[in-house]
Parts: C-alpha cells; sequence; structure tokens
C-alpha cells in the first residue's frame, strides 16, 4: 500500500511510526532541507567510534549532489518531458525537537530514496520548479521511481474531486444520522458525477468576457464536470441542433462605489480648522445670554414683588448678606 502525503506532514514520522506495517509512505519535502547520505564503511585498523551520517545532501546546492542512482525521461500529456532523478539511503538528522522530543534514547535514522522530479511546464505554459520527494522504500527501481511521482501527480486530481463533492454538489451539507443513508447519499453523489463526466462530450465551454480563454486543441477544451453543471455551458441535443442556456450576468468584482469625497475638492487642514464641539458650545452661550438680555428688557421692575424673586435681585441679596 502507497501513501501519498504533502509537505505538511511530517514524511520521515509517519514512516517511523508504520514500520510494522506493510506500507510505503512518500511525501514532498521542502526544497531548502538538508539530509545526509549513509555512513561510509569502517576501514580496518580505524579507531574511535564508527560514523553514523555521511556527508550532507543539500537540496539547494547541486554541488553536494552525488550521481543518482536511477534516472527516468517519461512523456506526458500535460506537463511534457518528465525526468526524475534518485537518490537511494538517504535520512535526515534527527534530534530531541518536535515530534521526537519526548522519544527515549537516540533518535533512529530512517533511511529513503530522494526524488527530484522536473517537468517541462505546468498546465498554461507556467515554469515548473522541481519537486522534492521522500520514500520510505530503499532500493528502489526505475519503476518503483516512475510509480511515486505519477502518484504524487495522481493525488492532487483525487483532492480535486473531494473538493468538487463538498463544495459544488453539496457531499457534506446534509446532516445524516444513519449510516445507510449516508452511503445512499454517497451513491447519488457518484451517479451524479458520472453522468457530469459523461456530459462532457455534449456541451461546449463558455467563458465570461474576464476569463481565460483555452484553445480548441488543447487538451483542457473539454470543460470538466464543475463547468458542466453550470448553466453558461452550451448544450448539443441528441436532434443536432445547438441551444443555449441563458445565465444570469454575474461581475467578476463588486459594484465600484461612489467616493465620500469629491476629487476636485481641496483638503482642508485640519489643524487650521476649528474643532466642531467649541463652535457649538459658543453658538450656545450665545444664545443663552441673548435670551437673558430679552427676558431683562421685559421684565417689569416697578413690581416690587417680582422684582425681589428676580434671580440677579436674590444673588446680589445673597452676596450682600455674606459680606
Amino acid at each position: 500500500m502507497l501513501i501519498v502525503a504533502d509537505a505538511g506532514y511530517d514524511i520521515t514520522r509517519l514512516a517511523y511510526v508504520l514500520r510494522d506495517l506493510p506500507v510505503e509512505l512518500l511525501g514532498r519535502i521542502r526544497s531548502d532541507r538538508v539530509l545526509r547520505l549513509p555512513a561510509p564503511p569502517r576501514l580496518p585498523g580505524t579507531n574511535g567510534r564508527p560514523p553514523k551520517h555521511g556527508g550532507e545532501f543539500a537540496l539547494a546546492d547541486p554541488a553536494t549532489w552525488p550521481a543518482a542512482a536511477v534516472s527516468t525521461l517519461t512523456d506526458t500529456t500535460h506537463y511534457g518531458t518528465a525526468a526524475t532523478s534518485a537518490w537511494d539511503r538517504l535520512h535526515p538528522r534527527l534530534t530531541h525537537r518536535a515530534a521526537w522530543l519526548d522519544h527515549e534514547g537516540e533518535p533512529p535514522i530512517i533511511e529513503g530514496t530522494l526524488i527530484r522530479l522536473k517537468v517541462e511546464h505546468l498546465p498554461g505554459d507556467r515554469d515548473a520548479p522541481p519537486v522534492w520527494l521522500w520514500s520510505s522504500k530503499t532500493g528502489a527501481t526505475s519503476t518503483d521511481v516512475d510509480r511515486c511521482w505519477q502518484a504524487f501527480l495522481r493525488r492532487f486530481d483525487l483532492e480535486h474531486t473531494y473538493r468538487f463533492w463538498k463544495q459544488t454538489l453539496g457531499w457534506t451539507r446534509p446532516k445524516l444520522r444513519a449510516a445507510q443513508a449516508a452511503d445512499r447519499w454517497t451513491w447519488l453523489l457518484l451517479i451524479a458525477h458520472t453522468q457530469l463526466r459523461l456530459g462532457r462530450r455534449l456541451t461546449e465551454d463558455l467563458r465570461h468576457p474576464w476569463e481565460k480563454a483555452v484553445p480548441a486543441g488543447s487538451a483542457h477544451s473539454r470543460p470538466g464536470p464543475a463547468r458542466v453543471s453550470k448553466p453558461a455551458s452550451r448544450t448539443r441535443p441528441a436532434s443536432g441542433r445547438t441551444q443555449t442556456l441563458q445565465a444570469r450576468p454575474r461581475t467578476p468584482t463588486r459594484h465600484p462605489q461612489p467616493p465620500t469625497r469629491h476629487p476636485l475638492r481641496r483638503r482642508q487642514n485640519r489643524q487650521t480648522r476649528p474643532h466642531p464641539r467649541s463652535t457649538t458650545t459658543i453658538r450656545r452661550i450665545k444664545n443663552k445670554l441673548s435670551a437673558r438680555v430679552q427676558t431683562d428688557r421685559q421684565f417689569d421692575w416697578g413690581d416690587a414683588d417680582r422684582a425681589s424673586r428676580h434671580p440677579m435681585t436674590m444673588i446680589i441679596a445673597h452676596r450682600t448678606m455674606a459680606s
């Protein structure tokens, strides 16, 4: 059994944990890793402890690469010529960190096959950087190396299929409690996915103006199941006539929002602009003073009883008594 993983997994740790099972681990590693070559044989008459690790193998430094044990060339449909080089019995130098923090004794030496995959181009004539793979199997042949990198590329197809089932077909959308209902729902999705794949020959891909056009003779000229399920595809019925399904127009981005400030308006200096609260406060004080003046003008000071109850009279009397 071959288990394929991406660079987010510690492939050497998984190989050590599953060493008792009949499985082979394959995973991508970063291009800045440094592995170790196997320890050289001990010469007779040499004193001291024998070395555990050989020389360094820096993935980013071709000067540290010895001659490859296996090299293959394969012609592909989507990637051009795929060239692979493999080195046997390479292992990382482990320390008591991360997953090996609680490991008792010396960290083990986990050897495997290092594979470098380089293709001519990616789909869409894009540049393709080399991909480094590490397999837990040692002594790999050319057939094993080709099977490893082809299985790794096949992994992307499976992941996109699962994503299409979940996001478009709604595989995990219903909350099913019974296992039998979940099995029936899965079989219904398989039937729907099969119908969409069979409908690729009956549809023509219609792309929006902002989408990149695909040449007619390319390998991606036929729409995939996701584009077949869109209402904007053109179907060709059995009668031979062409029917166009009208789809609701969609814009690639949201509608432009009106500007909050006119572009021709000069920006006012915030340092010279008065604070809005100070202007409001001054206006409120002016209104109160003008109202008090109007009240004093209209007040009848001849009435002694009313004059004694006027606020100003009471304040003057209070001050006189205090003095």
